[in-house]
């Protein structure tokens, strides 16, 4: 068996051996899930609500080793790690409210009785990134297992220790073997027989866009379900007629949070010319004002990127040609460190406005009116996240209703709550998470026609 070294990206030092398993572990795992799957789906809804339960319960009992363990793993701030295996505990306390409430309908019909079920599909492959491994591991296991499917989990080979930890808390609640199965592996093995073997009826892939191309590509041959939360080039729209003091505090942490290495970054911000330079006079003390260091430290607010690779590819869109309005700080020494960096592109196809950066880089540039501000933030293949800031009520409604985008914010940077629904339009994926209709996502609607 292979093994990995799993390195913390803030001192570059190993902090763990990791086996990773092959192809013929992962066939025997799927068919342990596809074995355990007939019981699971028979478990009484209140009995598998209550285990679920159990399991957020022991998430919280272990949240400050979750949280540390991905500080030490991903270089998270210990402040985002806490709320990161909170949100796991929150989504999976959100899920035991499932099994009880996945309501089929009674619909009129002549001659007798019709009704629906929503039936679980059976294995559910998910498929989960380095940048946030524990909340969206959960926002795939936790409706999967709620709506009654078994789940085999595939961690980033970068970031695997919370979701093995995960695993592991899982069975201590009481949760029955093979129903939540976690696969430290390689996506070229194991993710990709989440795609090819037959018994996994569905894939949940948040990841890159090229890659979950792929991954569609070959669910497609055997008609599999996929969600898909690829990338994003969030768009921050910043109005003459807002609060621009707290539009600019705000901005920075809309983007450089997690170092950028998030797909729903407002790594474009958009400000109206006739503020375009006051905007910009307040962006630059913010930006300073961001605290980049230790991620153990509690005042430390921006970590280091994942790894030196990744630091070289989002140095690449900072060329000796770009102008650079200002940058903030990072530590000297060991990490894989890089600053808040401000750029102001030449022309609307410089690469840092048009391709996901990944990395606390963010293009700031005019626009002219409503209309053109639309133009400019539905230039993209993407469409995640984004912010608008205005105090006309009716043109936040209106550019909310413009902007090609599935989770927008007026007045803040808030994406994500476990129970509102989360996806993108066009190339940012397809299907939603979260939110009250999650675990539909994970069912099938069967039909049933009793004649009377």
């Amino acid at each position: 068996m292979t093994t990995t070294q799993v390195v913390n990206p803030a001192t570059e030092q190993v902090v763990s051996t990791v086996e990773l398993v092959g192809a013929a572990e992962t066939d025997a795992a799927i068919e342990r899930a596809q074995r355990a799957g007939a019981d699971w789906r028979a478990v009484a809804p209140g009995d598998r609500a209550r285990l679920l339960r159990r399991f957020a319960e022991a998430v919280d009992a272990n949240l400050e080793q979750l949280a540390q363990l991905e500080v030490a793993n991903a270089g998270h701030t210990i402040g985002n790690a806490r709320w990161e295996a909170g949100n796991v505990r929150d989504v999976l306390h959100f899920a035991a409210g499932i099994p009880e409430r996945l309501l089929g309908n009674q619909i009129p019909v002549a001659g007798g009785v019709d009704i629906t079920f929503h039936e679980p599909l059976g294995v559910v492959g998910v498929i989960v990134p380095w940048n946030f491994p524990m909340p969206i591991a959960a926002w795939g296991f936790g409706p999967a297992l709620a709506a009654g499917n078994t789940v085999v989990l595939k961690p980033a080979e970068l970031t695997p220790l919370t979701a093995i930890r995960l695993g592991e808390l899982a069975l201590e609640a009481g949760v029955p073997e093979g129903v939540f199965q976690v696969l430290p592996g390689k996506g070229s093995v194991v993710g990709q027989r989440f795609v090819t073997h037959p018994a996994v009826r569905k894939v949940v892939f948040t990841g890159s866009t090229e890659v979950g191309k792929e991954i569609m590509a070959g669910c497609a041959r055997q008609v599999k379900r996929v969600t898909l939360e690829l990338g994003g080039k969030s768009a921050n729209i910043v109005f003459a007629d807002a609060d621009l003091a707290r539009a600019a505090a705000t901005a920075p942490y809309g983007v450089f949070d997690n170092a950028g290495q998030d797909c729903c970054a407002r790594s474009r911000i958009l400000v109206q010319r006739s503020v375009f330079d006051r905007f910009l006079e307040l962006l630059e003390p913010a930006v300073h004002g961001v605290r980049v260091g230790d991620p153990s430290d509690e005042s430390t607010e921006m970590g280091p990127l994942i790894s030196a690779a990744h630091r070289d590819r989002v140095a690449s869109f900072v060329e000796p040609s770009t102008k650079v309005a200002f940058t903030g700080a990072q530590p000297d020494g060991p990490g894989f460190w890089y600053p808040p960096t401000v750029v102001l592109p030449d022309a609307p196809s410089d690469r840092v406005l048009t391709e996901e950066v990944f990395g606390p880089v963010v293009a700031v540039v005019p626009f002219e009116d409503e209309a053109d501000a639309l133009r400019i933030a539905n230039d993209t293949e993407y469409g995640l996240s984004g912010s608008i800031w205005t105090n006309d009520v009716g043109r936040a409604l209106r550019v909310s209703r413009g902007v090609e985008a599935g989770n927008l914010s007026v007045n803040s940077h808030s994406s994500v709550r476990y129970w509102t629904p989360f996806g993108g339009y066009k190339q940012s994926g397809l299907g939603r998470e979260l939110g009250p209709d999650a675990a539909l996502a994970f069912t099938e609607t069967k039909n049933v026609f009793i004649a009377t």
